[in-house]
């Protein structure tokens, strides 16, 4: 078998696919995240395993094209108001995470037994989080738009922002440890991101629009050119230091201002996925288990600091801020793990001679674990709160409101419909309910949305239905329907319906209201029914009913009148 994939490229990627489908099946049957399954299978085909990985280069240039194209969709979606209004909390949790873990891990490096060097290295390691897969794992959940996402996405390109400036440091140290050196990489980093956020910005204001709205005349040229600015982006950023996930995000940005990029992120999210399964697999194809030795006691307990200290901080930096202890503990969760590029540093370390294979080795297995565990975490994350949150408590601000309480609609107000979901359904629902003059507050997930609708001078606020804290504090007493028109959340990651747990959020919450659920898909009208739902609306089968019924409505003769004759003049009275 060795022998014909070494044939050629093509036999290899083929049997690497076979592996993923097969590995991912299974997985997909036992319920399991696919992001450990693709991980799995890249160990399974590395040096550990089969040994059948020979063309590294070709995977890693695929991987690469994805990474460019998942942080491009992201940045395809960002709101240039809301970066800025998330700026300071991102800015500062992204920066007192880093410090934390580093002064804390150093230390606890030290009482294990590393010596100095070793110590500040692995300390290091451990402050990088995956930019890749926590966006992967949030854009499977449609959490990218929410706060916690946004907050999220925000404190990781600060973690980006700070590799950077590590490696560097590590690069100054390869050529001899020059000190000017290091500062000339250093300005030129700079004067790159700053002549490339430039650039977008003159993009966005003169060239945006009327370029794609010439593409977009060709929809197969319209998506080449958002591929075409991803790659561009991508290879800029990394060729000046910025690395290639700033430069595919700023791509994004370029594009989000455009009334096309909703099709074009439709069309690119399915090339993005397939392209992102090299990425994983080419990730457990590089881990040397052979370097794991005698370091599973320390990887435990680097491993628990990880898992419980990054969380942990980003919720009091949160709570500190105003934000509520929900919001900073799934915000949280997205630094439980370590980066690929914490083993690209002890890499780099190794060949410095300033660490050994060992260290690589610790620094492996806690990336290991922490991946699988946070993958885990935040897949699950809805369900785990409750868990924790009687522990969170005093990370959360007790005095005044919170900073997503901070505007929106009077908690006194009455309302007669509490409508979950601004998206086009449940928007078209709110405005319908508003010209009968029927008192709705809307609440959604994702923060723009909310802010449109205020800006309309209606009532909204950001919230998630499945949050029982926050779901008791709403006025359900005066409303006579609860109602939600998000879609069906059933996808091959969470396997979980989030309005099954509404729903039961909702009766927890002593909420007497009648409840109205939609089915986008159709399917789990019963299932909903047995969970407590008063109604199932079906938007596409509810329009097909009515335009049945319009079309087959019997239609009364109509009487035509003869043209009036010119010359006949007008006797009819007054």
């Amino acid at each position: 078998m060795n022998e014909l994939i070494t044939q050629s490229v093509f036999y290899e990627i083929a049997l690497l696919l076979v592996v993923a489908a097969g590995v991912g099946l299974i997985g997909h049957l036992l319920r399991q995240p696919l992001i450990v399954s693709f991980i799995v299978v890249g160990i399974l085909v590395g040096p550990a395993g089969m040994d059948i990985v020979r063309s590294g280069e070709h995977i890693e240039l695929l991987a690469q094209l994805g990474i460019a194209l998942l942080l491009f969709l992201v940045g395809i979606k960002l709101d240039v108001k809301l970066i800025q209004s998330l700026g300071v909390v991102s800015l500062m949790t992204g920066l007192g995470q880093v410090a934390f873990t580093s002064i804390i891990g150093f230390f606890i490096a030290l009482a294990l037994g590393l010596d100095p060097v070793t110590s500040l290295y692995v300390a290091v390691a451990l402050t990088f989080s995956s930019t890749i897969i926590i966006v992967k794992l949030l854009s499977d959940k449609r959490e990218v738009d929410s706060l916690h996402g946004r907050i999220a996405l925000g404190f990781l390109i600060v973690q980006d922002i700070v590799v950077v400036f590590a490696m560097i440091v590590l690069s100054a140290l390869g050529v001899g440890g020059q000190e000017d050196a290091g500062v000339r990489e250093i300005l030129t980093v700079l004067l790159a991101g700053i002549g490339m956020l430039a650039l977008v910005l003159v993009f966005i204001r003169w060239i945006a629009n009327p370029l794609t709205a010439i593409l977009a005349r060709s929809p197969e040229l319209l998506i080449s050119f958002g591929i075409a600015m991803a790659a561009m982006f991508a290879a800029a950023g990394d060729m000046f230091g910025l690395g290639k996930e700033l430069g595919g995000l700023l791509a994004g940005v370029a594009l989000a201002s455009t009334p096309y990029r909703e099709a074009i992120s439709a069309r690119l999210s399915p090339l993005r996925d397939f392209l992102l399964l090299f990425f994983f697999i080419g990730l457990g194809s590089r881990l040397d288990l052979s370097l794991l030795g005698e370091n599973v006691p320390a990887a435990l307990i680097f491993s628990v600091f990880v898992l419980i200290g990054n969380p942990l901080i980003v919720v009091v930096i949160m709570g500190l801020m105003g934000y509520r202890k929900r919001t900073g503990f799934l915000a949280g969760l997205t630094v439980a793990q370590i980066s690929e590029f914490s083993l690209v540093f002890m890499a780099m370390g190794v060949t410095l001679g300033h660490v050994t294979n060992e260290a690589l080795g610790l620094v492996t297995l806690v990336g290991l674990i922490t991946i699988a565990a946070s993958t885990y975490m935040i897949t699950y994350s809805h369900r785990l709160y409750p868990l924790v949150e009687p522990l969170l408590g005093p990370f959360e601000r007790r005095n005044g409101k919170t900073v997503e309480e901070s505007d929106g609609a009077d908690a006194k107000k009455k309302y007669d419909v509490i409508l979950f979901g601004l998206g086009r359904y449940g928007g078209a629902i709110a405005q319908r309910l508003l010209r009968k003059n029927i008192s709705t507050l809307g609440v959604d997930f994702n923060p723009v949305a909310v802010r449109l609708w205020r800006e309309q001078g209606l009532d909204a606020i950001y919230g998630d239905l499945t949050d029982q804290e926050f779901v008791s504090g709403l006025p359900l007493a005066s409303a006579k329907w609860v109602i939600s028109t998000t879609s069906d959340h059933d996808t091959g990651i969470t396997h979980e319906d989030n309005r099954v747990a509404m729903i039961q959020t909702l009766r927890k919450a002593g909420c007497q209201s009648k409840i109205a659920v939609a089915s986008q898909r159709g399917v789990g009208a019963d299932r909903l029914k047995a969970a407590g739902a008063d109604l199932v609306l079906e938007p596409f089968q509810d329009a097909a009913d009515q335009a049945v019924a319009l079309l087959a409505a019997p239609k009364e003769p109509e009487r035509l009148e003869p043209p009036p004759d010119e010359g006949q003049q007008d006797i009819s009275p007054g």
